[in-house]
């Protein structure tokens, strides 16, 4: 693997904040608000309805003015962006009918969005395959980097949120490597460190530690060399299952922050849904906000 020579500084113009008003979503507030401060950044605030209101009788579709649901769902976008939670105003509020994936890409391609924000319920399992999980259509579609905050996420309660540990797992796939301009530019802007993780399978004792010791070289070849003037890195091998081992040493190195690549499973609503990929149940399972950028 050649030693990338050169580190792209992300810039964050227009940041998407995906709601289903829960309180996931607003837990999001915080950090959408932390990055768009950061980056001076403008803030969307969106939300999508059912594509058509659930009535007893087909009818014409119904004028926004006279739609009981649209008007209701009207103010509560309005409660929820412009509330005390948020601290920065957002530019615009948009509320509009159809599939929340259809919605959300529309808004990314029209908007130029550079980042999308949202809260996810964590769903797993059968319980997950049965109810889907918007956020994780979200991730794996989306165009742009998504930052996603989980149900075991505590929100800053000053509003402020600082990176001053950064967590970047990989297996040093092309996939993989999406990510790392991001974590890179993420740990210079904040002067956090950013630590490099390989998990490795299982292997024979007596082949552990060269193992290592070559896994922890070949994430220092991703590393542009002027690295440490900007940040500490640190890189760390070990043999343990992927999303066990990541979400384990996140939370023992209280981390603030995880940034991965993932997979796009495709459009096949079934393996959009499968309860086993790793970024599944990081997303899920995650103490802190976890930004993937697709693959």
């Amino acid at each position: 693997m050649e030693t990338l020579q050169t580190n792209t500084r992300i810039s964050l113009s227009n940041i998407l904040v995906a709601t289903d008003f829960s309180k996931v979503s607003k837990n999001a507030l915080p950090f959408a608000a932390a990055l768009a401060r950061q980056y001076e950044a403008k803030i969307i605030v969106a939300h999508a309805l059912s594509p058509e209101p659930h009535l007893s009788v087909p009818l014409d579709p119904l004028a926004a003015d006279a739609d009981r649901t649209f008007q209701e769902a009207q103010g509560r976008l309005a409660e929820f962006a412009l509330g005390d939670t948020l601290r920065v105003r957002p530019a615009e509020m948009l509320l509009e009918r159809g599939d929340v994936w259809d919605v959300i890409s529309d808004i990314i391609q029209k908007r130029k969005i550079d980042l999308v924000v949202t809260g996810t319920h964590g769903r797993e399992g059968l319980k997950k395959l049965v109810l889907g999980s918007e956020a994780e259509r979200i991730y794996r579609k989306a165009t742009c980097p998504v930052l996603t905050v989980g149900p075991r996420v505590t929100p800053p309660s000053d509003m402020n949120w600082k990176l001053h540990s950064i967590l970047f797992p990989t297996d040093g796939s092309e996939t993989s490597l999406k990510a790392l301009p991001y974590a890179l530019s993420l740990a210079e802007e904040s002067q956090a460190t950013l630590i490099f993780l390989q998990l490795m399978p299982m292997a024979p004792v007596q082949y552990r530690e060269s193992d290592e010791a070559s896994a922890r070289e070949a994430m220092r070849l991703m590393v542009p060399s002027a690295a440490e003037d900007w940040c500490k890195t640190e890189f760390v091998a070990r043999f343990e299952f992927p999303a066990e081992g990541i979400l384990g040493f996140a939370k023992e190195r209280n981390v603030n922050l995880i940034v991965m690549g993932v997979r796009n499973l495709g459009d096949s609503a079934v393996l959009e849904h499968l309860p086993w990929p790793v970024a599944s149940q990081v997303v899920a399972k995650a103490h802190c906000p976890v930004l993937t950028v697709r693959g």
